[in-house]
């Protein structure tokens, strides 16, 4: 692997303050958050997949808020059939082992092919960049191909497998976390490597400060984590402002 399976560090975080403006509704028959851009274009598009704290956590929706309001469509599907993991989850007989075991690519991947056939035949999506924060690095891997994702960015990802980064086809944008026990230093380095070798645009920012789920999950107030996390965000539009300009 290229990074770690799930981790307690995978369920932890700080709620974050704010009213979605989104709205969910179905497509391809799974329940999706939908945040459309000020002049309600489609055209351009981010299918955002989400860590294991899934589609309705507010953390996600305003991010994905955030992405529309840059000029993308933004459409975030539940990729676990209403069976995501509460942020700070504590419980002696849960076991996020067996939770992942039931979400694996058998389940998840026929719910990322049904909405991306959506968004290109039914939403009107001509180009369409992948956002995966951890859980979710993982399909953004898996789908950055040709007629799939047009480009992808991730952060902290999770359990990516070595043979699906090496199948990437598009531009790739990591950001990583110093402190992180899954998408660890030697795993960080063994991704540059494979990415060096493909001959893909890629780009690997590194945040001190910071630990695993600081894109989507971190202490807004400690001054350091909040820029990591905006910085991210920077970094993410950045990406798809030169891989699928507006």
């Amino acid at each position: 692997m290229t990074s770690h399976p799930p981790a307690h560090c995978c369920t932890v975080g700080v709620f974050h303050e704010g009213e979605p403006r989104g709205e969910i509704r179905e497509v391809a028959n799974v329940s999706t958050y939908l945040a459309y851009p000020p002049d309600r274009a489609t055209d351009k598009a981010i299918l955002f997949l989400t860590d294991a704290m899934g589609h309705r956590f507010v953390n996600a929706q305003l991010l994905a808020d955030q992405f529309a309001a840059h000029g993308y469509l933004v459409v975030m599907p539940d990729l676990f059939a209403g069976d995501p993991i509460p942020l700070n989850y504590y419980s002696i007989t849960f076991d996020i082992w067996d939770w992942y075991r039931h979400h694996l690519p058998p389940r998840v991947d026929p719910i990322v092919d049904g909405i991306l056939t959506a968004m290109r035949e039914t939403l009107g999506c001509q180009l369409i960049g992948g956002v995966g924060y951890c859980f979710g690095g993982k399909y953004v891997c898996r789908y950055l191909q040709s007629g799939k994702l047009d480009a992808g960015f991730i952060a902290h990802p999770t359990g990516v497998e070595v043979d699906e980064l090496r199948r990437i086809e598009g531009p790739l944008s990591i950001a990583a976390a110093i402190t992180d026990a899954v998408f660890t230093a030697d795993k960080r380095h063994a991704s540059e490597a494979i990415l060096g070798g493909l001959g893909v645009p890629f780009q690997i920012n590194l945040f001190s400060d910071v630990e695993h789920g600081f894109a989507v999950r971190c202490d807004l107030s400690e001054t350091r984590q909040k820029f990591a996390k905006e910085q991210a965000f920077s970094q993410a539009v950045a990406w798809f402002e030169q891989h699928i300009p507006r």
